[in-house]
């Protein structure tokens, strides 16, 4: 079956039933050489066992990152995204008030600036 390692780059270009295809064959090849190494294989089966389960994550992270795309593309002029979409950030971020909410001033404020207004003061040097 496969003998070299996967390459991530290759894996974008391909399409969702291809990387599938892939995925069942790595695992089968990787069964088969776990059923060696029980039987007492060579101990080059241990770095083929590891290169196989390496590769079996890259394709199953190309497949989870064409999907997160995917779902972006779908979700862009919604007015909800949903919450593994959304940016991380920190829990305080999150719960802080936006800009145009924390630039916002009452009527009472706004008078008040208006008929009030900041001292300007000339100093002497």
């Amino acid at each position: 079956m496969s003998t070299s390692k996967v390459r991530t780059g290759q894996l974008y270009g391909k399409s969702k039933e291809d990387l599938k295809k892939q995925l069942v064959d790595l695992k089968t090849e990787l069964g088969q050489l776990r059923t060696q190494k029980i039987a007492g294989g060579a101990s080059s089966k241990l770095t083929k066992i590891h290169d196989l389960r390496k590769s079996i994550a890259r394709v199953l992270t190309v497949i989870n990152s064409n999907q997160r795309t995917q779902l972006r593309l779908f979700y862009a002029k919604k007015k909800y995204l949903p919450l593994d979409l959304r940016p991380k950030k920190t829990r305080a971020i999150r719960r802080r008030l936006s800009r145009h909410e924390a630039t916002r001033m009452t009527d009472k404020q706004k008078k008040r600036s208006t008929h009030f207004p900041q001292r300007k003061y000339a100093v002497k040097a």
